[in-house]
């Protein structure tokens, strides 16, 4: 079933007239081959004006859709031979966050991704895709098995944070987070880094100190969520939209402000439209990166991650 947004209705008017006419040219056995192709012209132009002047809100609604794709629906269908790991070997394993060795062409890989649930079921179990410490534990035990090993890795950024639930912080949620960030600044491994939909706070950089990061075309990726920045700011977690645009955090903000390396087109629409074309680009990204990451040596490669990382806080006034 598919799932409109808001700002998506127009189209949607217009795409319950085709099947309409579908159905009563079916059932009167009549041509309307030239209504429905001028129909779907038109429905298809109307999207591309809508997509091609997207607010930041409305790109926050995308890359939470609930038909998105998932981590573990890009890690099957980019790489081959996935094999799960489980477990910190401390305290639990975490549903939030899956991972495990694969391979991506003939290249062995540590792919690491946030997952999100399909129903309410799934959702409670991996908590929307908010890693509790112990998921976090997880994915630095995977990242120091690869290290050791000389793996290269890969880590799928979507969730809208670190859960913030009491158990969580009674088992050090702070403290994995930021264990996670000085690990990773000094394996000697490439680390390659994508935003398939939220990127929130330092529940998703605790995967992310990578030597290249990547985000897709209608992703977002901001120190805190949109509902969240206006609670604190104006004591409305309704003005979600004003804080958008403050935050900046859509793709081409974080690219023009050198925080992503690039941006992935997605099909129009929204990945969750054609998921294999959404999935297909990743993976050609995936091998270009690597490929260009392979030829460095250890050493240069953690001074060159250290060199990225400072280079951030850029900033631009803008006059009024």
């Amino acid at each position: 079933m598919t799932v409109w947004l808001e700002f998506e209705k127009p189209v949607l008017e217009l795409e319950q007239k085709i099947q309409e006419l579908r159905e009563h040219a079916t059932e009167h056995g009549v041509g309307a081959e030239r209504e429905i192709a001028e129909l779907e012209k038109k429905a298809e132009g109307m999207r591309r004006e809508i997509y091609a002047q997207l607010t930041r809100y409305q790109r926050v609604q995308i890359a939470r859709h609930p038909k998105r794709p998932y981590s573990l629906d890009y890690i099957h269908a980019c790489f081959s031979g996935f094999d799960e790991l489980h477990g910190d070997r401390h305290f639990a394993d975490d549903p939030a966050i899956v991972g495990g060795l694969a391979w991506l062409e003939k290249r062995a890989v540590m792919v690491i991704g946030q997952q999100k649930g399909r129903d309410t079921k799934e959702n409670l179990l991996r908590r929307f895709g908010m890693p509790n410490p112990e998921g976090y534990r997880k994915a630095l035990r995977l990242m120091q098995l690869a290290n050791r090993f000389h793996v290269p890795i890969v880590t799928l950024v979507d969730t809208p944070g670190a859960y913030p639930g009491l158990g969580a912080e009674e088992r050090g949620q702070a403290e994995a987070i930021a264990v996670n960030l000085r690990e990773m600044a000094t394996f000697e491994v490439p680390i390659l880094t994508v935003v398939i939909g939220e990127g929130g706070s330092g529940g998703a950089l605790a995967i992310a100190v990578a030597d290249r990061v990547l985000m897709f075309e209608h992703s977002v990726y901001s120190v805190i969520s949109p509902e969240g920045c206006a609670s604190i700011l104006w004591r409305d977690g309704k003005q979600g939209a004003k804080a958008a645009e403050a935050l900046r955090l859509a793709a081409p903000d974080l690219e023009a402000l050198d925080i992503v390396d690039g941006v992935l087109p997605e099909p129009l629409g929204g990945a969750h439209r054609d998921p294999a074309t959404a999935a297909a680009t990743l993976k050609a990204a995936l091998i270009e990166n690597l490929d260009a990451l392979s030829g460095v040596s250890g050493p240069e490669r953690v001074r060159l991650r250290a060199a990225r990382f400072r280079r951030l806080g850029v900033f631009r006034e803008t006059a009024g």
